[in-house]
């Protein structure tokens, strides 16, 4: 197998940018938050900012009036100089959070050695299934787009701390990029070129885990749905190439951020769900008749904690129940058209949210151990969608760098 790992010409705002109002948190968070949002706008006003060459999720069903609107701020922000090429090479990040230090690395991907099918055998998988409504979108904003503007959070299981680690151990060499902190309570951000020499250097350390790593080198942490369209997206134009044309083509790849699952600052933390319009009375009678048939205790627990405005309800589990609960959760959406369901992270919002809406349900689960991801995805391929969280909303991966796309450029 080949190293999918690549060096990229990467995009930065020009000096006269406020990086600060600039980047924004990944488009999936805060997806039934609208005063998040509103708070965004309110900081950004008329400045250039990635909010305008995005989608957050909570605007999906205007996807069909702001996809334009996305197009051409990326042509407009590339006309008037608002981007300029800085890097050819790689990215060093160094995210500042509650969690502690988190570094990573930007680089580019090859969407060949990647697929999120079930039962994939790529050097690069999914961890978590797919929500089919939510790749459309992002599907048609890069199938029409000038630039990619990375929220993947790439997991490398690297004990040794080979690729990432020694490149932060020495970044006070590098030519530093920026350094911000990041609004709505997003911690601080910091970036260095890695250029020459010591990008060929991680290219060797990752060919090093290439070899070692049983077929598993890298697993999608954040923005499965992304680099799914990205995918879906290379499918369509390669047929459109020739043999030689395809080796290179930007579409190819993928901008991500490489983080060591073993950082010390990589904390997992679990997705809730909420229900909306939901007959608790209706829906606890069925929940009880499953767990039955699966042979579920109904027990006091702490793996499954179900809320509303009044009552609240804790289930143990053997394992964790998280499986179980989106089978369930799956198939009474379905017997049940009038329910809706959200994917929430932090136990504070879910218990906003229910409190904030009548008819409406939560569901808290216990956290998924991180050591267990990479052997449980060698087993059973890719986990329930939205098992995990690589910590709280507001440490997800903000938008900072770019990448051209298109061949023309």
């Amino acid at each position: 197998m080949q190293n999918p790992m690549r060096k990229a010409h990467i995009l930065l705002p020009a000096e006269h940018v406020a990086y600060d109002k600039w980047a924004v948190v990944a488009c999936d968070q805060f997806t039934s938050q609208p005063d998040y949002w509103r708070s965004v706008e309110e900081i950004v006003g008329d400045a250039p900012s990635t909010l305008r060459l995005t989608l957050p999720e909570i605007w999906l069903g205007q996807a069909e009036a702001r996809v334009p609107q996305i197009h051409a701020a990326m042509e407009r922000y590339l006309r008037d100089g608002v981007l300029k090429e800085a890097v050819d090479g790689f990215v060093l990040v160094e995210r500042t959070t509650a969690s502690g230090v988190r570094p990573g690395l930007v680089a580019a991907l090859d969407l060949e050695a990647y697929d999120f099918a079930a039962g994939s055998r790529t050097p690069i998988r999914a961890t978590e299934g797919t929500v089919p409504s939510r790749v459309p979108p992002r599907a048609a904003i890069r199938r029409g787009a000038a630039l990619e503007l990375p929220h993947v959070m790439m997991l490398v299981d690297d004990k040794v701390n080979a690729l990432v680690e020694p490149l932060w151990a020495k970044r006070d060499s590098f030519r530093k990029l920026y350094d911000v902190d990041l609004m709505m309570d997003g911690g601080h951000l910091a970036g260095w070129a890695v250029e020459g020499e010591d990008a060929d250097s991680a290219l060797r350390a990752c060919d090093r885990l290439m070899e070692a790593c049983d077929g598993l080198l890298f697993a999608v942490g954040d923005g499965n749905h992304s680099l799914a369209a990205a995918r879906q997206c290379w499918l369509e134009r390669r047929e459109t190439l020739t043999e030689e044309q395809r080796r290179d083509d930007p579409a190819r790849f993928a901008l991500v951020e490489i983080v060591n699952l073993n950082c010390p600052a990589m904390q997992f933390e679990p997705i809730h769900r909420v229900l909306f319009n939901v007959d608790s009375l209706e829906f606890y009678r069925e929940l009880r008749m499953a767990m039955r048939a699966h042979a579920f205790e109904d027990r006091p627990g702490s793996d499954l904690k179900l809320i509303e405005k009044s009552t609240e309800l804790s289930f143990a589990f053997h394992e964790h129940p998280l499986p179980f609960l989106q089978g369930f959760l799956d198939q009474y959406l379905v017997r049940h058209p009038e329910t809706s369901i959200d994917y929430i992270h932090g136990e504070e919002a879910v218990r906003a949210l229910v409190g904030e809406n009548p008819r409406s349900m939560g569901f808290l689960l216990r956290p998924f151990d991180k050591a267990e991801l990479f052997g449980s995805i060698r087993r059973w391929g890719a986990l329930p969608r939205k098992t995990f969280s690589m910590g709280e909303a507001t440490e997800k991966r903000y938008y900072m760098e770019a990448r051209s796309i298109r061949r023309d450029s």
